[in-house]
């Protein structure tokens, strides 16, 4: 029960390592004004979501470069303490095993290819370089899919040859099995966590072409004992392709949802009110006609619907916004070559 309960402080203090190296990359993000949604801790280490892009290849290569910094430091403060104490003791076990933990993060995290923070530096270089971010993307993909295959293929080999620590003759067939399965596991997420990588990197690149006043579409404003027939009728007439229900001062009060429309049946549009298919706005619901790209895509999740009411700085009418209209936008972005 003892090795269990030392092996079990051993799991939990190793995480909590793990996580003060995702915290250095969380501190370094705040301090750069980059919000953070959450820090995940996996099976394998763990993750700081960062929800936006550093603006310099500088700072993205010192947003790389704590997390492993922070794990070297640990191992070196682990080191300090290991000398205080006995080899053999359980102490002295615990801290030599944080210590090799620690130092073993930090190495694997500054090979040189994404998902690794690593990987993150050579984007940065390449980014500095060229001046082209997507550049340093692809270059660091790449060695990072280079760098999967290695370790499917590598890692295997060294620890049969005993190059990391094993004797030979010591090793198994359920061995040899779990370091191939270790390997595998390990090659699918670099490869993956690259993969991943590359495609964030071009939703991107592509963000800025999601504008919401061109992706507006032409509203005509009705008061609210309106028939259906008739808003139709006057939408036609002017290009629209909208319904906003207004006041008697203009001022707007709600819109009238494509889908409800279209469930209605032409024969009784001309008895039903434009009031009973409107969706009452929120301020969630009104958007900027400037937004564009990520600022856009944020608006509409933080209140999500199917129309907004886009309006002009002065607060005029610009029009109205389907989410439909952006996702078909955004898929039809994604899909052009880089």
């Amino acid at each position: 029960m003892a090795r269990y309960l030392v092996s079990l402080f051993f799991a939990i203090a190793f995480y909590a390592s793990v996580l003060v190296h995702e915290l250095a990359h969380t501190v370094a993000a705040l301090r750069f004004k980059l919000p953070v949604r959450r820090i995940q801790l996996q099976f394998f280490g763990g993750v700081s979501e960062i929800e936006k892009e550093s603006e310099t290849p500088g700072r993205e290569f010192v947003l790389a470069f704590v997390g492993p910094l922070l794990s070297l430091i640990l191992g070196g403060l682990f080191y300090l303490a290991l000398q205080a104490v006995e080899p053999g003791t359980v102490p002295g076990v615990l801290l030599a095993g944080l210590m090799i933990s620690n130092l073993i993060v930090a190495a694997f995290n500054l090979l040189p290819g994404l998902p690794l923070d690593g990987g993150r530096m050579l984007r940065a270089v390449v980014w500095k370089i060229t001046g082209k971010p997507m550049s340093g993307t692809i270059a660091a993909a790449w060695v990072g899919r280079a760098l999967a295959v290695s370790v499917l293929i590598g890692l295997p080999l060294l620890t049969q040859s005993g190059a990391l620590g094993a004797d030979a003759e010591d090793i198994g067939g359920m061995d040899t099995v779990m370091d191939a399965l270790l390997a595998a596991i390990l090659a699918a997420i670099i490869w993956t966590g690259a993969g991943n990588s590359l495609r964030m990197a071009r939703l991107r690149e592509h963000l800025p072409e999601l504008r919401a006043r061109a992706l507006t579409r032409r509203a005509v404003p009705v008061e609210t004992n309106t028939p259906l027939s008739e808003a139709l009728r006057r939408a036609n007439d002017a290009g629209a392709r909208a319904l906003v229900v207004v006041d008697p001062d203009g001022e707007p009060l709600s819109l009238v949802r494509e889908a409800a429309i279209v469930g209605v049946p032409e024969h009784r549009r001309p008895w039903v009110a434009v009031s009973g298919l409107a969706q009452d706005l929120t301020d969630g619901m009104r958007v900027s006609a400037e937004l564009a790209g990520e600022d856009l895509l944020d608006a509409l999740r933080a209140a999500p619907a199917t129309e907004y009411l886009v309006v002009e700085d002065s607060g005029e009418i610009y029009g109205v916004l389907s989410a439909a209209d952006v996702e078909r936008a955004f898929v039809k972005a994604m899909a052009r070559p880089s």
